[in-house]
């Protein structure tokens, strides 16, 4: 409908003469580098192991069954792509690259390549292992059997790592969440990047973060979860809220550990937060008759959305000046969490908002967040009904925290948050 396929003679219509000449542009090709530059996240960087220096890492060795894939990249439901940089070939624009799969494919049965991986380890001044998923372990008909990286994956990864002569990086090429527990617990493997699949430049924007030409501003879309967390719980369940066992799903409602949690990933650079503008207390009017507020508009001090007026003065303006406090160019994704007042509601916070700014090295942005009470306040309760509970909402951002205080107001009175006796 958009593109006017159904408006009549296509030729005559804003996208009707498109040809084989708009496919492929550089303009396209370049947007295809920045949307892989976008997605990769940067979870763990010890003792600022990346980004590796042309000066200093003249070889680095290449490892994995992820390591020199082409169509893996491109993930499901994806176009013909109009050419690959494989992940080697975009290390091989920097350094001279040493090679070895260290597996037969990512299913890594058998551990035969594994010497020479140590071997080419052991003569490189940095060594990449790119290893994760593929469409045989993860896919729209497949499911996966468990968290862990398969086969051989960890083993190949351990003995690279021991074996290694410089800093170790391990790259996860997959679509879902690993369990890399013992990577992230491993002092001899520096960083680790996710880069989901990262499409047809994955190679070069890999290599682009690598060499800190790009500078790593992704953050995790999804929990990622310790492997015992599929054995506590049925994959036929669908229930959200933990309980009697049940750890309960996402991070609005699962507390026990985690490898990494949702909305993680870190930067080459430091960011500082400062709350310029914020409201520390909201009156939220009852549009109602004295009626509908005797029969539940309030319940368990909580006014149902459906009862008040949701319209645009209910928006409430955060005004938040982010630092670039570090001695690089990033992106920064400012994410904004909500956790409600004590009750019977969802214990842990909720993303209510973001937004991404680039700040250069000592600069400072200022960055306007809207939050709408009955949107991003509310909450469903156990009935399905949405409701704005009221008293003190703990906003957090970064490692700021600002509390707002919601009071329900009714043709000018004031509750102060305790349900008035009404005949």
């Amino acid at each position: 409908m958009r593109l006017g396929m159904f408006d009549g003679e296509p030729s005559a219509q804003p996208f009707g003469n498109l040809g084989p000449r708009d496919v492929c542009t550089p303009a396209h090709q370049q947007l295809a580098l920045q949307a892989a530059h976008q997605g990769i996240v940067l979870l763990k960087n010890s003792a600022r192991t990346l980004p590796l220096s042309t000066l200093r890492h003249h070889t680095v060795a290449v490892i994995g069954p992820n390591s020199d894939v082409t169509v893996t990249m491109i993930g499901n439901y994806a176009g013909v792509a109009c050419g690959y940089t494989t992940p080697l070939q975009g290390i091989s624009r920097y350094a001279k690259t040493i090679h070895q799969a260290g597996c037969f494919g990512v299913a890594c049965n058998g551990n035969q390549l594994i010497g020479a991986a140590e071997v080419a380890a052991r003569q490189a001044d940095a060594t990449v292992l790119v290893m994760g998923l593929d469409q045989s372990i993860e896919a729209e008909f497949i499911d996966r059997a468990g968290l862990l990286l398969p086969g051989r994956q960890q083993e190949l990864v351990s003995r690279v790592a021991k074996a290694s002569r410089g800093p170790v990086v391990l790259v996860l090429m997959c679509g879902g969440p690993v369990d890399v527990s013992f990577a992230k617990n491993d002092p001899r493997i520096g960083a680790i990047l996710w880069v989901g699949y990262p499409g047809q430049a994955g190679g070069a924007a890999i290599a682009d973060v690598l060499f800190g030409r790009a500078n790593p501003g992704g953050k995790l879309p999804m929990t990622w979860y310790p492997q015992d967390y599929v054995a506590r719980l049925p994959m036929t369940d669908m229930r959200m809220r933990a309980g009697r066992g049940y750890p309960g799903r996402t991070y609005r409602f699962y507390k026990g550990p985690v490898v990494f949690p949702f909305g993680h990933g870190m930067s080459y650079t430091t960011f500082a937060h400062t709350l310029s503008k914020a409201p520390n207390q909201f009156s939220v009017p009852i549009a109602t008759s004295l009626y509908a507020f005797k029969n539940t508009t309030i319940s368990s001090n909580a006014i149902r959305v459906a009862h008040t007026n949701c319209n645009d003065a209910m928006s409430l303006g955060l005004h938040v000046d982010v630092k670039n406090t570090g001695e690089m160019a990033g992106t920064h994704t400012l994410l904004v969490f909500a956790k409600p007042p004590a009750g019977n509601w969802s214990p842990n916070k909720q993303l209510i908002g973001f937004k991404k700014v680039h700040v250069t090295a000592g600069a400072l942005q200022s960055v306007r967040i809207d939050i709408h009470v009955c949107k991003h306040l509310s909450v469903v309760d156990k009935f399905g009904i949405r409701r704005i509970p009221m008293g003190e909402h703990s906003l957090h951002i970064g490692d700021l925290k600002h509390s707002i205080s919601l009071q329900a107001n009714l043709e000018g009175i004031n509750f102060n948050n305790d349900v008035p006796s009404l005949p």
